[in-house]
């Protein structure tokens, strides 16, 4: 008898091109606004006095409605709707973990560098992740035990790490850096520092055009579980530093540092 959780992947997956047309109207719906204002966006600060637009709250509405129109049995843990009691969400073995607007930092700046990230959560581990970013029209998506997928300008190829290289090319974050971030790079042998914007991080080591990604900084899981399946797919690795995978639905849902890597 076929298990639960192939069962699930089974579902995702004859269910694949509705969940990236999510993905790809989260993101038209974030272009919206993104075209709509100059430097007026609509912003609200959240009780940790990070920036809430309606950007977020657009690609949230879309998202969330298209995800339960497909599957209604599943819950949703998203940036958005976070106020789920650990008491409730503790005995979910299986959930979307779901950021609308990766980035939003970038979004305000008007860099283009932001993403919409949607990821399946079986077992406390990410097994299918899409990642779009609508200001490139890029979309990544991958399984777990699969293959990962870089889909652009309507052509589809599969994405794998970049092993053996002479070089070390990191990739970091734009927004946040850290000095124990650059320690840690040094003392791996890179050559090369790539800065970039939200979840296309990920993307970079899950597409090879980077080796090693150390975020020493907070993350939350919904900023991590799309890309940390998409690397997974790809061959890659995100773990924390004693070397046990990332873990998610923890009480806390904050994530401690990490390591991308090839």
């Amino acid at each position: 008898m076929i298990s639960v959780n192939k069962a699930i992947i089974y579902d995702v997956k004859n269910a694949l091109e509705s969940i990236l047309d999510i993905a790809t109207a989260a993101g038209r719906g974030i272009m919206e606004v993104y075209n709509a204002y100059d430097t007026e966006l609509i912003i609200i600060h959240k009780s940790d006095n990070s920036p809430l637009t309606l950007g977020d709250r657009v690609s949230h509405s879309i998202i969330v409605e298209g995800l339960r129109s497909l599957f209604s049995e599943i819950p949703i843990l998203s940036e958005e709707g976070r106020d789920i009691a650990y008491s409730e969400r503790k005995s979910w073995t299986t959930y979307w973990c779901v950021d609308p607007l990766d980035g939003t930092k970038e979004f305000i700046a008007k860099n283009g560098q932001f993403t919409v990230n949607i990821a399946l959560i079986v077992n406390n581990e990410p097994v299918f992740g899409v990642i779009y970013a609508p200001a490139m029209d890029i979309l990544y998506y991958g399984f777990k035990e699969g293959d990962s997928f870089r889909v652009k300008t309507g052509n589809k190829e599969k994405i794998t790490i970049r092993k053996g290289d002479h070089r070390m090319v990191a990739v970091g974050s734009r927004s946040h850096r850290s000095t124990e971030e650059e320690v840690y790079l040094k003392s791996k042998g890179v050559t090369e520092t790539i800065n970039i914007g939200s979840s296309l991080k990920f993307c970079m080591i899950a597409e090879g055009a980077a080796q090693i990604y150390y975020r020493h900084g907070p993350t939350m899981e919904w900023d991590t579980a799309a890309g940390h399946a998409i690397i997974s797919g790809s061959g890659g690795n995100v773990l924390q530093l004693d070397g046990s995978p990332l873990a998610y639905n923890k009480e806390i849902l904050l994530n401690p540092s990490f390591i991308c890597c090839s």
